[in-house]
């Protein structure tokens, strides 16, 4: 039996959020044109179909099993993805980031593992995913791997045997036939200029619904660049880049920039980098934090002691890894203290990476290579002994696979599993929470830039004075910490606790 897709708006509503563009639904509204046979996101610039013409859906995957097929112009795998709270039920919203994730990094995915992960069983995760989505978790599945194809066959020129391959098709011909039967049309279909752009970059458009504070999410990057791995110049974010997939390594760099006007963040990879482009797309959504709602968290965010800036998001990460060692290493001191010995730490153990940026010469040393490190090596870089303990720590568990540090995965065994490490409590783990994990909810109260932006005397004051914000104290925590950006540095915070 079908379930309806669950959509933000409906009937005249929905048909008057496309009529108008409106930018606020793109991701969470799509219209299915029954004279066409085409779907489209709600900003598309094509005419504006009649309303009795008009299907809506919730999401892409319904679209599609409703005989649907994407649209070549807006293209609906471009549209933000679902925010942390997006649907009513949270096991099937995490279901859906777990498949997403999966399929942009090249992952083997079996979906009882997906319920595994979850801690439930497999029956029980597919009635609850189907009631919250409308389609089942293997047509989530099914329509990602063949909207993850699309993207690597029109900002490619990667062969059509490895764009089966990195969205996990078993076979060329299992990919050709399920183009056909979805798409009409053979993926050949969608090449432009094919062979013309071997050693050019690939590209990406990375859309964000609207507003955008794009100004204090560069400044908040420009205050935390990390030396030999990436850099700030102007309005333009650059830095270096390791994935792994299938059992290949891929290193590179990318660029990106904001363009305002077309309400979207563009980046350029380097070619060897194109055949993740995928999971590059699911990291940049992940640290610019583009698939959140707005209008629920200003909403949210009312119970502040001033007034909220307009736009301001949640700052994410491109490797959790590497954000959770620098978070670590911010522990009793400043955010450009902290700066400095990660960046020597990059110098000792970092892999060089050829990039045509002076500044990039490196990518973050892996996990492997700093659990085999000798202590006293790491010791000389000015890290104390404390911190070179819980950064090894960290790299043994995460090399061994008992910690994975990932938007996609549950937040609180993550946060239990690093939480049994020594040297990692409360602080760090909230930060971990905020910015790999992508907690909504997240609230360092002990941070001294928190307490210094509140007025607080203590944690516990400064816990009630946000306690209005639930679920959204991570904005709330962006917002304190972007009141000190043009302030005087912040001073080395209590044990454990500092601004990072």
């Amino acid at each position: 039996m079908d379930h309806p897709s669950p959509t933000p708006l409906e009937g005249d509503a929905a048909y008057r959020a496309l009529k108008g563009r409106d930018a606020r639904f793109d991701g969470r509204l799509f219209v299915g044109v029954t004279s066409t046979g085409i779907y489209c996101r709600p900003v598309c610039r094509v005419r504006l179909p009649k309303r009795e013409n008009c299907r809506f859906f919730g999401n892409a995957p319904s679209a599609e099993r409703a005989g649907f097929r994407p649209c070549l112009r807006c293209r609906p795998e471009l549209a933000p993805g679902l925010s942390a709270t997006d649907s009513s039920q949270v096991l099937a919203q995490a279901g859906a980031r777990l498949i997403e994730h999966a399929v942009a990094d090249g992952e083997e995915l079996a979906l009882p593992d997906v319920a595994r992960r979850l801690g439930v069983t497999d029956r029980h995760f597919r009635r609850v995913f189907q009631t919250a989505h409308g389609v089942t978790p293997m047509d989530w599945l099914a329509t990602q791997r063949l909207l993850l194809a699309k993207r690597l066959l029109t900002d490619t020129d990667l062969p059509v045997t490895q764009v089966a391959g990195a969205s996990g098709f078993a076979s060329l011909r299992r990919f050709n036939a399920a183009f056909a039967e979805r798409y009409r049309l053979a993926p050949s279909a969608l090449r432009r200029d094919a062979g013309a752009r071997s050693q050019e970059p690939a590209s990406l458009r990375l859309p964000w619904r609207p507003p955008y504070d794009t100004q204090a999410m560069l400044a908040f990057l420009s205050a935390r660049p990390l030396p030999g791995v990436e850099a700030v110049e102007g309005d333009t974010w650059r830095r270096t880049l390791r994935l792994g997939t299938r059992g290949q390594v891929h290193t590179g760099w990318l660029s990106l920039r904001f363009d305002t006007e077309r309400g979207e963040a563009r980046a350029t990879l380097s070619p060897n980098l194109a055949p993740v482009l995928g999971g590059v797309a699911e990291r940049l959504r992940h640290l610019l934090d583009l698939n959140a709602d707005p209008e629920p968290i200003a909403q949210g965010l009312a119970g502040l002691p001033f007034p909220a800036r307009v736009g301001l998001r949640q700052p994410g990460c491109v490797d959790g890894f590497e954000t959770t060692v620098r978070i670590i290493l911010g522990q009793q001191v400043t955010v450009a203290a902290a700066c400095t010995l990660a960046g020597r730490l990059v110098a000792r153990f970092g892999t060089p990476c050829a990039t045509p940026f002076p500044g990039l010469t490196h990518v973050f040393p892996t996990p492997e290579v700093l659990a085999e490190a000798d202590p006293a090596s790491i010791g000389t870089l000015g890290i104390v002994r404390s911190r070179v303990g819980a950064i090894q720590a960290l790299a043994r568990a995460v090399a061994e696979g008992r910690v994975c540090l990932s938007p996609a995965q549950p937040v609180q065994p993550t946060l239990d599993a690093l939480r049994a490490l020594p040297g990692i409590g409360a602080w760090t783990t909230e930060l971990v929470a905020l910015r790999v994990l992508a907690w909504p909810d997240a609230f360092p109260a002990s941070d001294v830039g928190v307490l210094r932006a509140l007025g607080a005397a203590s944690p516990a004051a400064a816990l009630s004075l946000v306690e209005a914000c639930r679920p959204w104290r991570s904005y709330a925590v962006m917002q304190l910490w972007h009141t000190l950006l043009a302030a005087e540095r912040p001073h080395p915070s209590p044990p454990e606790e500092t601004l990072t």
